[in-house]
């Protein structure tokens, strides 16, 4: 900084602190910090970090797998399953058998009817188009995209689940409940860089580029069994853990929680603001409600982790069936 530079920003401090201002509260551009668009691949992109699933990324996850070994991480999609906020789901078999006999062979058949916010429930990937900012008098959303201009009643027109692509890359688990020792973090309990970097050590594994982190807390075993206490509150990432895994430009952020950071939120003034760090900020996905009980179990701490969203068009997420591979 020159000599002149150096007046100018002393000055304004001195100007600022004369009229009860401190430097650090003068406001941001919007209310999440400074203007995040556009993105590093283009003004136009609509897969964020899903970029960073190269080919030579999925060759070096296609290299991990040693043993075969398959892991389901996604839950059963069924009644009674926990269900945040006023979001439904509801299967039903349309008749039993729904159709038939048909013809000489006396065909029957079942078929089912579905409804509910398909790519919000159960285990989901959070799309770029689930969480924005208001600012001003405009809704923003991930690559600065308003939602003025996509936001249509029979989907987005911009930012829909469909744009992803294929998760092909290698997985990380972070045991952050097994190097705290606990069965399960409690509800309000903050996963901190801390928790990260001793649970990695521990493990003797690394988060790099291009990496699916996937994040235990152990607060998944209440799923099915404590649906209360599931859903009233979780553990979960603090602002500065979701710092530390963008620095490390990840992929995707995945939890065996519903909402992958910490409830109530550390600022209570500021719900959910992990989710538009990592969403909107910078086009990191979000997957909830996982099962990590298996790979945590089997101390499986690297592999392959593949995920194929559904490719609804216009959706903000997608359910379906993560795998990891050993």
């Amino acid at each position: 900084m020159s000599k002149t530079a150096r007046m100018i920003a002393l000055g304004l401090g001195v100007m600022l602190s004369l009229m009860g201002i401190a430097l650090s509260s003068v406001p941001a551009d919007t209310p999440i910090g400074s203007k995040w668009w556009p993105s590093e691949w283009g003004a136009g992109d609509q897969r964020g970090a899903a970029n960073r699933v190269t080919p030579a990324r999925v060759r070096g996850a296609a290299g991990l797998i040693r043993t075969g070994e398959t892991y389901s991480l996604g839950r059963p999609y069924e009644y009674g399953m926990p269900l945040p906020g006023k979001r439904h789901f509801s299967l039903t078999i349309p008749g039993s058998p729904t159709g038939g006999p048909d013809g000489k062979n006396q065909l029957v058949y079942h078929d089912e009817m579905f409804s509910g916010e398909i790519g919000q429930i159960g285990t989901q990937l959070d799309g770029l188009g689930h969480v924005g900012v208001r600012v001003g008098d405009e809704d923003l959303f991930y690559n600065g995209f308003k939602r003025s201009e996509f936001g249509k009643a029979h989907g987005l027109e911009k930012l829909g689940v469909e744009n992803v692509g294929v998760f092909f890359t290698r997985g990380v688990l972070i045991d952050v409940a097994r190097v705290r020792k606990v069965d399960r973090m409690l509800p309000g309990e903050v996963v901190t860089v801390a928790d990260m970097e001793a649970a990695l050590k521990a493990q003797g594994s690394e988060v790099r580029e291009g990496d699916v982190v996937l994040i235990r807390t152990g607060h998944g075993q209440l799923w099915m069994k404590d649906n209360k206490t599931f859903g009233d509150g979780e553990p979960g990432l603090g602002m500065g853990a979701a710092r530390w895994l963008s620095d490390r430009k990840i992929v995707m952020v995945g939890t065996d929680t519903w909402a992958t950071e910490v409830v109530p939120a550390e600022d209570k003034e500021r719900p959910f603001e992990v989710h538009q760090w990592l969403l909107v900020r910078h086009g990191i996905y979000n997957m909830e409600n996982l099962d990590l009980e298996a790979l945590a179990r089997d101390k499986v701490y690297e592999f392959a982790f593949i995920f194929a969203p559904l490719r609804l068009k216009g959706a903000t997420g997608s359910p379906g069936n993560p795998i990891a591979v050993r």
